[in-house]
């Protein structure tokens, strides 16, 4: 993928799957899928417990990746990697707003933010900066059994 056709598939709405190393070595790398947000040219942020094995882990290890997919044919990924270049503690309430509406619509997103208002309050929100990018688009090779 082209820099501008792989920012912009990240930038889509997809289920990410978050990876991240422990550091000390005790287990295999954790993969959770996450709720994200990104812009092109931007920031990956992910929201999530301030005492989760997730975010020690993160905060541990400093860096994580993510990786996002279409599950239908012709089957395409991202895969993004690279250091948190900032801890928001707690999370802003817009960046908790507007995660929440780019996953729920309208209707559903208030009322999820309201019965769980308790649980995200003990929110941390990431930031990390893509460093290292993986991609893959099997249009092409599709296109040839066409």
């Amino acid at each position: 993928m082209s820099v501008e056709d792989r920012q912009n598939f990240l930038a889509g709405l997809h289920v990410g799957v978050l990876g991240v190393d422990d550091p000390r070595g005790v287990s295999a790398p954790l993969l959770v899928p996450v709720w994200y947000d990104y812009r092109p040219g931007g920031e990956v942020i992910v929201q999530t417990g301030r005492d989760s094995a997730k975010g020690r882990l993160i905060r541990d290890a400093g860096r994580f990746s993510l990786c996002v997919q279409d599950e239908t044919a012709p089957y395409r990924y991202v895969s993004v990697e690279g250091p948190v270049v900032a801890v928001e503690d707690p999370v802003p309430p817009a960046d908790r707003e507007a995660l929440a509406h780019r996953y729920l619509d309208a209707g559903t997103a208030p009322a999820y933010l309201e019965a769980n208002r308790h649980q995200l309050a003990e929110d941390i929100l990431l930031r990390m900066r893509p460093q290292r990018w993986r991609t893959a688009d099997f249009s092409a090779f599709a296109a040839e059994f066409s």
